[in-house]
């Protein structure tokens, strides 16, 4: 199973450039899929819900189905959260697994930097930095990737994936 992380400070484009990036990844061939960590609580359920009323009234999982998808909501309740590693094992086979967040991980990542953002790269610090896509010139020891330039990100991930 391939991984390859994107790193960035909240609002650097993590999101936004993985949206652009999933479509070529797939177009290439890659069976793509996707791991976010969320820092905060997050729910994809409504109020009102069948879903949603179940896990309310106490069930420990819930899943939903149709024949378009399906999700398996798993409610916590006071247990640890579960390591990139644990999770990671709940996925069906895929070429690929892109993985936002998770950023002390050690997995190969590709920093998003905005200079808007005023905020120092973190490649220095993490060894796992293999290149950087950014809005602005950087002077860096890894590749520079022009951050709007999602052809030139998607074809270096696949590079990177090839050759590890």
């Amino acid at each position: 199973m391939n991984l390859f992380g994107f790193a960035g400070y909240s609002g650097s484009g993590k999101t936004t450039l993985i949206e652009q990036l999933i479509p070529r990844l797939v177009l290439a061939g890659l069976r793509v899929s996707l791991i976010k960590h969320a820092h905060h609580g997050f729910d994809i359920d409504r109020p009102g819900k069948d879903s949603y009323r179940h896990r309310e009234a106490g069930a420990s999982e819930v899943l939903v189905t149709s024949d378009l998808r399906w999700v398996l909501m798993h409610e916590s309740r006071g247990e640890r959260e579960p390591t990139l590693a644990e999770q990671l094992r709940r996925f069906s086979p895929c070429d690929l697994i892109l993985v936002e967040g998770y950023k002390r991980e050690a997995i190969p990542k590709l920093e998003v930097y905005r200079r808007a953002n005023d905020r120092p790269l973190l490649y220095p610090a993490d060894p796992n930095i293999v290149a950087i896509a950014a809005d602005t010139a950087v002077e860096a020891p890894l590749p520079v990737l022009d951050l709007n330039d999602h052809d030139a990100i998607a074809a270096f991930v696949i590079r990177h994936v090839e050759s590890s």
